[in-house]
């Protein structure tokens, strides 16, 4: 059986991931109507067919994890999904991310490595 650890890092990296689509699905639309030709543009959206896929992966790992390891140390690692959100924040829309929040983060990140220490 793997540490959590590693399965909790992918697991949150996967549910940022399906954030980020979401996002990158709704910064397309120009103006939602309830026409067909506004549904299927979005049902061609690509955008939205690969964030379900993360948001899938993301349920799959989630219920293996619950599944193998206490919810009282696999809850709080689900936290780690910030940190891979800010993350992405920074690195795919450009945005500026404060003092205060890289040491909120650093603080998620630490709670993180010890509860996985149990």
């Amino acid at each position: 059986m793997y540490g959590i650890l590693p399965l909790a890092i992918i697991q949150a990296a996967l549910l940022a991931a399906g954030q980020v689509c979401v996002k990158l699905a709704v910064s397309s639309i120009d103006r939602v109507s309830w026409s067909w030709e506004f549904i299927l543009s979005q049902l061609t959206n690509w955008w939205w067919l690969v964030c379900g896929v993360c948001f899938c992966g993301s349920g799959l790992l989630w219920a293996y994890i619950l599944r193998h390891y206490p919810f009282s140390t696999a809850y709080p690692l689900s936290s780690l999904a910030y940190v891979f959100g800010l993350v992405a924040a920074w690195a795919v829309f450009g945005e500026k991310i404060s003092v205060n929040t890289t040491i909120g983060i650093l603080l998620i990140m630490a709670g993180c490595y010890f509860v996985s220490r149990g």
